[in-house]
């Protein structure tokens, strides 16, 4: 394994463990163990995270608000309810306003998570990324932030209001632990999946305080105060608002939305923006490739929306459409090497031509080779891109079992997108017999399952209608796509 292998797989995979797993080896350790901390400790701890939720509530909301952004809206919510909940349960510590905790306490510390976890999995609701009208949800925001502070503060004042409940490991306290894991584990998900396809540090701290969180519900729904896995459970509910607040603010600094939370980033969002979520070396080749060859760069942007689309409908996991969508964007670098006379040459490549145009898989590969950082995926899709399944493509003449499904998928987008374009020495197909060359080549040069999901889309967005007969210029095009 490269040590870029390793540090794009198994590193994040190792700080993602290490971080998340830490609570649940402390609280198998020595959880049940009695503790006694003095009140400040819980006032200032809890407060800290009260202010931080607030904090992440305002910027959220302001950000959703701007945007039309209903998800951002509702995960700020989420914040400003948790806050409110945090603030009460602070306010609430026995020897500051009250001699007692009384019920107060339990309720603003048991129903925190379980509630900010339903507003959170609440995001997810496909209606909220342009609703008709945000006023609603700024209402609910309002309404349910005033609701929990006046609860908090009439309990403050008539302690005998509220009582004691949940009592840990009571019959509502084990249900709002199920139901609160089922809302974070969907949560984890969510931004999992998000930074598997981003890598980037934020989003992997916001898996990290979800999975804080996850573990800190237990205790607070199942323990007293004098075990020390309460205390556990309070500190890694602080580690984790911290982590989560602090990675929404780091987006709002870039002027970027907070997507792990949302958990609706595309991959062709990456392919789009290639420069916020692919970094600014992968930005400066497309602009090296642009000056080179305007066609080019607007092929290889094409290709790669195309192919990760195509990953998508065929189930590749996460990090491999990230691979694809590097190897999309740079499958054609090695074009930088080839003369203009040839690149853009009105007519037929003589054969000597055609040599060095067949040269640019391996230059893109040298190219990455030289740059470094870049994983062996997505070094074999810039060199086997030219790879056909009957062992006739090039550089390597590789035969179907050496070529993986990712490669197979950006030759077929590579060759469509080349037909369908209009390139100096020819015009445009049209889609219907770009697809049906496709198809008359399935098995022999491109593999069925790629060529299926391509008409697939193709039909979804209305590109498609009855397919025409392809003419017989197939293997000089895709050679030179």
């Amino acid at each position: 394994m490269t040590i870029h292998a390793f540090r794009e797989r198994l590193l994040p995979t190792s700080i993602l463990v290490a971080g998340s797993g830490a609570g649940p080896l402390l609280m198998h350790l020595v959880g049940g163990d009695p503790a006694h901390f003095a009140g400040i400790v819980h006032f200032a701890g809890v407060g800290i995270s009260a202010v931080t939720a607030a904090a992440a509530a305002y910027a959220l909301t302001v950000l959703g608000l701007r945007r039309q952004d209903g998800r951002t809206v509702l995960v700020g919510t989420a914040f400003s309810v948790m806050a409110a909940l945090l603030g009460i349960h602070g306010l609430a510590t026995p020897g500051f306003i009250l001699d007692e905790g009384y019920g107060v306490i339990s309720f603003t510390g048991a129903a925190t998570l379980p509630v900010g976890g339903a507003l959170f999995a609440l995001s997810a609701l496909p209606a909220l990324r342009r609703p008709r009208d945000l006023r609603k949800l700024l209402l609910l925001q309002l309404g349910a932030t005033a609701f929990v502070v006046g609860i908090g503060v009439l309990g403050m004042a008539f302690p005998e209001v509220l009582p004691r409940v949940p009592k840990p490991g009571g019959t509502i306290a084990l249900t709002a632990l199920g139901l609160g894991s089922v809302f974070y584990t969907l949560l984890a998900a969510r931004a999992l999946k998000t930074f598997l396809l981003t890598r980037r540090k934020t989003d992997l701290a916001v898996v990290i305080g979800i999975a804080w969180l996850l573990v800190a519900l237990p205790p607070s729904l199942a323990m007293t105060y004098a075990q020390l896995g309460w205390w556990i459970g309070h500190f890694l509910e602080l580690g984790g608002i911290i982590l989560i607040g602090t990675a929404v603010a780091c987006d709002l600094l870039r002027g970027a939305q907070s997507r792990p939370l949302a958990g609706d980033l595309r991959v062709s969002e990456i392919v789009a923006q290639e420069e916020e979520f692919l970094g600014a070396r992968v930005r400066a080749l497309m602009l090296k490739l642009a000056d080179k060859d305007a066609y080019t760069e607007e092929h290889t942007r094409r290709v790669a929306l195309l192919a990760v689309r195509l990953g998508e409908d065929l189930g590749l996991a996460p990090g491999r459409l990230r691979a694809l969508a590097l190897g999309g964007l740079l499958h054609d670098m090695g074009k930088l090497r080839v003369p203009n006379a040839i690149l853009n040459k009105p007519g037929k490549l003589a054969d000597d031509e055609f040599a060095v145009i067949r040269k640019h898989t391996l230059w893109g590969a040298e190219l990455l080779h030289e740059l470094g950082g870049f994983s062996d995926t997505v070094h074999r899709l810039v060199r086997d891109h030219h790879e056909r399944l009957d062992g006739k493509g090039y550089p390597g003449a590789l035969t179907h079992e050496q070529i993986p499904l990712d490669t197979r998928i950006m030759t077929v987008c590579d060759v469509f997108d080349a037909l369908i374009t209009t390139r100096v020495y020819r015009e445009a197909w049209p889609v219907e017999q770009a697809l049906a060359l496709l198809r008359r080549e399935t098995g022999e040069a491109f593999d069925a399952r790629c060529v299926a999901s391509l008409e697939r889309l193709l039909r979804a967005d209305g590109l498609l209608a009855a397919a025409t007969p392809a003419d017989g210029q197939f293997d000089q095009l895709s050679a030179a796509a």
